[in-house]
């Protein structure tokens, strides 16, 4: 029996995938029959010869046939199972104290928490936030009310910051891992096609049961998850971490432990103070600051579809999946270098989506897009942001990034009207920088502005009507990463013995996929330096 991987199967889109068998043995000179077993690794759709739109498809398949002239065949190649299976190594001899400890629940550490388990480490997996259905109330209470739960937000509580966002899961990493997270996200049912859809998502409303249900693996193989419980402090002995103080009443305030995970998020700005002055190493870091810009979706589909194929513009995710000859909504991804030498680019897209306010202090706004799974709420809205370089911090102090950022989230604040009303404005406002602009533009650096008002224009000719005149803008988005890195070394591990950086708060991930792989790297660390923990 051989493997095969066959790449760049083009189909019209009313072609449904089960006719795929039938296809690769066109195109291979096998007999469909011969076929044992298939599966599409990749789906995505080729619309750059509107209005002529097609779904492109790589499928692997096993047959006990020979190919002949195999290597002819464009995008054919023989592929080894062996070699794609990815192993955690082999457990270390050094022993732990007490059990391994993660701080946060996003994915870095749901996912560390998941292999630390899996491998009969027993994790403990503490999250200053609550548990979701807790989480899930203060976030509407919130968004009714706008009545703030510092601990309990769109930003913390079971899942971080992911949780109440789009739940995409497309990587610019190549790592062997992330078969292994999306195959984790699709048995807590985030639906089978993630595996294969070219830019998969699970949706805020999936995703919050998939958390949960990922979060009971972790309790069903022996782990502990702990709500409501911050890390206060850490406690250093001849380098090396000792113990740790918590601020809850389980654990009698600490916990005894000689390994850490810090997978603590990009907005966990107190821990970054606490662990600072403890000694870690860490550096600034450049991010991005700007806004969000919404649009009709139906106009977002016109401009990547072609308005020929306005009948089969789906307006929902599941049904473009679902049935033959619908599409998606469509996305987009763009960029700009302006005259003042700033990067922009469009960030975390969200089709069908939302702009929601996404705060952890009073005091300070910042926004972010979210979306359901079925992406059917009819407005398309992206962050279109302007990199912020380590000189824009006007300081050498390496949490002066968290206080650029603060800065501009209280300004919008402010400017929003000083409860937790984002500013917004027209994009005619915005590009004729007209008084009524004035609310987003100053809560946003002047470099900034600058160079998204100058970048609209050439969107608008890469995407047509980009530059309406009724499009919303609304500030400010700060969060797309970190403003911080804690070093850390080719093991993993910090200046500190025992503490392991892991994920977007440590500036190691962009988005969940990179983060949940960078947590199971970090859960790999501790296995090949400590040996199991005695059961008691």
């Amino acid at each position: 029996m051989t493997r095969y991987r066959i790449s760049e199967i083009k189909t019209e889109t009313d072609v449904p995938m089960s006719r795929l068998p039938s296809v690769i043995a066109g195109k291979t000179g096998i007999r469909q029959e011969d076929i044992c077993r298939w599966e599409v690794r990749r789906k995505s759709v080729d619309s750059r010869k509107k209005p002529h739109i097609q779904f492109v498809y790589t499928v692997d398949f096993d047959t006990e046939r020979k190919i002949k002239n195999s290597s002819r065949i464009r995008g054919l190649s023989i592929i080894d199972p062996a070699k794609e299976r990815v192993a955690p190594p082999e457990p270390g001899t050094q022993k732990l104290s007490g059990r391994p400890v993660i701080v946060g629940m996003g994915p870095a550490g749901l996912f560390a928490g998941l292999e630390l388990a899996r491998c009969g480490y027993r994790p403990i997996v503490i999250e200053r936030g609550p548990a979701m259905d807790k989480r899930t109330a203060a976030v509407e209470k919130f968004r009714k009310d706008h009545v703030l739960d510092p601990e309990a937000n769109m930003l913390f509580g079971e899942g971080g910051a992911g949780t109440f966002s789009d739940g995409k899961l497309g990587t610019g990493i190549k790592d062997g891992l992330i078969r292994q997270v999306l195959a984790e996200f699709r048995d807590a049912g985030a639906g089978e096609e993630i595996m294969y859809l070219a830019k998969p998502h699970i949706g805020t409303d999936v995703l919050r049961t998939v958390i949960v249900n990922m979060r009971k693996k972790i309790e069903r193989l022996g782990g502990e998850v702990v709500f409501g419980t911050k890390l206060e402090s850490m406690q250093i002995t001849e380098g090396a971490l000792s113990r740790i103080v918590v601020r809850t009443g389980r654990f009698g305030g600490w916990l005894e432990t000689n390994a850490l995970i810090l997978a603590i998020g990009h907005s966990a700005r107190d821990t970054f103070s606490m662990i600072n002055e403890a000694g870690l190493e860490m550096q600034q870091k450049p991010f991005s600051i700007g806004v969000r810009m919404e649009h009709p979706q139906q106009m977002i589909d016109v401009a990547q579809y072609g308005e020929e194929n306005a009948d089969h513009f789906s307006g929902d995710a599941l049904r473009a999946e679902e049935e033959p000859g619908m599409l998606p909504p469509a996305d987009y991804k763009i960029s700009y270098k302006a005259s003042n030498g700033r990067g922009v680019y469009s960030f975390c897209m969200c089709p069908g989506g939302e702009v929601v306010v996404c705060s952890t202090a009073d005091g300070e706004l910042c926004v972010n897009g979210m979306s359901c799974r079925r992406r059917d709420s009819g407005t398309a809205n992206s962050g279109i942001l302007c990199d912020v370089r380590t000189e824009d911090f006007g300081s050498d102090d390496v949490l002066a990034g968290v206080r650029f950022q603060e800065k501009f989230e209280r300004l919008a604040f402010s400017n929003g009207g000083g409860d937790f009303t984002p500013p917004r404005c027209s994009m005619e406002d915005f590009l004729t920088d007209s008084d009524g602009s004035k609310p987003v533009t100053d809560s946003l650096p002047d470099f900034a502005s600058e160079a998204i008002r100058e970048a609209v224009p050439y969107f608008a000719r890469r995407i047509a009507g980009y530059d309406d005149p009724e499009a919303m803008i609304t500030a400010v988005e700060t969060r797309s990463s970190s403003p911080v890195r804690i070093v850390r070394d080719e093991h993993g591990e910090s200046n500190i013995e025992g503490i392991f950086p892991a994920g977007e708060g440590a500036g190691y991930a962009g988005g969940i996929t990179s983060a949940a792989c960078d947590g199971i790297r970090a859960a790999w660390h501790i296995i090949e330096k400590f040996a199991p923990p005695v059961k008691a």
